[in-house]
């Protein structure tokens, strides 16, 4: 009996077996977790594309109306994809300059998740874009009252994951973007 257990202590035969074994669950859960998180990064970069790419239609426009601004909802929604088009809500505000640099909501448009901004409501700029500048940037001056608006898009997405949505339901995102128009000062209402 005793040199069975010398011959069972020496054996190193299905030691990597066990050690696999050990170590598999913890490599399959950072697999997964790896994968789980590119999706995650990979939608919220969709979510800023969602933002930019609504904002630089509106912002290429004259005019316009609420079909276009339908149509502009639809393609906007179709850039998350491969993730889910239901649960985007997207708001598209044009903002005029209220003097000071920052400005008020002119008109806003949400689609049929979203909410619209209340008319005249007051929008804080983090940056100098109701300003016109000097070519180094260091002095910027406040538009006037009126004379020149921005497009303003947010976006906002709950994001499921396929496996997270086990552990930790869902994750909200959301983006903005400012676009100033191209063509024209302002851009009236959609009508």
């Amino acid at each position: 009996m005793l040199n069975r257990l010398r011959k069972f202590s020496k054996a190193r035969d299905g030691l990597a077996a066990v050690e696999f074994a050990l170590i598999a669950p913890v490599l399959g859960t950072m697999l997964l977790g790896t994968i789980e998180l590119c999706n995650a990064l990979e939608c919220h970069q969709k979510v800023t594309m969602v933002a930019s790419t609504a904002s630089d239609l509106v912002a290429q426009a004259s005019t316009v109306s609420t079909s276009d601004m339908n149509d502009i909802f639809s393609a906007a929604a179709a850039v998350v994809y491969p993730f889910q088009q239901n649960n985007i809500a997207i708001v598209i505000s044009s903002v005029l300059s209220d003097g000071t640099g920052n400005g008020t909501v002119a008109w806003s448009v949400a689609n049929a998740n979203g909410k619209a901004l209340d008319k005249a409501a007051p929008i804080i700029l983090s940056q100098p874009i109701m300003s016109t500048c000097d070519v180094n940037g260091g002095n910027c001056t406040p538009c006037t009252k009126g004379t020149c608006s921005v497009i303003l898009t947010q976006v906002s997405y709950n994001y499921t994951s396929p496996i997270g949505k086990y552990f930790v339901g869902s994750v909200p995102m959301s983006d903005y973007f400012y676009e100033r128009p191209r063509k024209v000062a302002t851009i009236p209402a959609p009508s």
